[in-house]
């Protein structure tokens, strides 16, 4: 039995609990996620060298699961697009039982041989792409057969599991174990197992948009200023890479269309809009090379 679905001693007695110890139990169990990932480091690591060497201008990241995995890693390529604005069409996830399935459970559609391998024939995966499958149990045979698919066609395949020994490590290139063991509530993998894959999957896109230039200085240099709130945060973007005072900041990113590495660029180098797009483009759209 995979530990994730085996019941822990300690909380056989949780439904007689008060409140307060409920909690701080659910609580503390989130630790053990923490500690899962950190123990995965030199895996996770290696994965994100493999994604950031292979996505190149056009690979595409695809995210494949079913029930709390298929929406933790339908969450991570949500975000990828407003922070870092990577492409949406570069960010794909395919869930068991279909997108409906992120809202609504689909019973059986983890089970199916042969989805995976039909929605990765229809992205027609190439080399340069990386397939990330996602499974507590480690043996979901939706994503188990997707990644044996995707490594035939080529692909990158990472497998991230939070039970050792698994046909989903097995199919994958790279296997990132979190052993994150019983959960609070038997075989609830939405809680240990699903905190510790969402950490796991923000180190990895995080760490992989930092390698591809996607970050200047710490700051989200690319994010898409689509609200207020963002485009309030990237005149102080503006301001902190350039030292340049609001009013100027603001003048410049009106010109640059709200980009913020354009504006950068502009003020930085007193160049007009085309030029500093010029400048970026010869950078490959790098920011700290642009200004080198």
């Amino acid at each position: 039995m995979p530990t994730t679905e085996s019941a822990s001693a300690r909380y056989a007695a949780i439904d007689d609990w008060s409140t307060a110890e409920l909690v701080d139990g659910i609580v503390e169990s989130q630790f053990t996620a923490i500690a899962a990932v950190s123990a995965a480091r030199a895996a996770i690591a290696r994965a994100v060298d493999a994604m950031a060497a292979r996505l190149g201008d056009n690979g595409r990241i695809v995210y494949l699961g079913a029930g709390t995995s298929g929406r933790i890693g339908a969450q991570d390529g949500a975000e990828l697009p407003p922070t870092f604005n990577w492409p949406y069409e570069r960010a794909i996830t395919l869930m068991a039982g279909g997108p409906g399935a992120l809202l609504h459970a689909v019973e059986n559609a983890e089970d199916s041989p042969t989805a995976a391998a039909e929605g990765l024939d229809a992205l027609e995966l190439t080399p340069a792409d990386a397939v990330i499958g996602l499974a507590a149990s480690g043996n979901t045979p939706y994503v188990v057969a997707g990644l044996a698919h995707a490594r035939q066609r080529g692909a990158l395949t990472i497998g991230i599991v939070n039970n050792p020994g698994g046909k989903v490590g097995q199919a994958a290139e790279i296997e990132i174990l979190l052993e994150t063991g019983p959960e609070f509530l038997a075989g609830s993998t939405r809680m240990k197992a699903g905190t510790a894959q969402k950490v796991a999957l923000n180190a990895i896109s995080t760490a992989v948009m930092i390698r591809l230039g996607f970050v200047y200085r710490g700051l989200m240099v690319e994010m898409r200023p689509t609200n207020a709130k963002l485009r309030e945060r990237a005149v102080r973007m503006v301001v902190s890479l350039t030292g340049a005072d609001d009013a100027a900041a603001r003048a410049a990113l009106e010109a640059a269309g709200g980009v913020i590495k354009l504006a950068t660029v502009m003020l930085l180098r007193s160049l007009d809009r085309a030029g500093a797009e010029a400048a970026l483009a010869k950078a490959g759209g790098n920011l700290r090379r642009a200004l080198a």
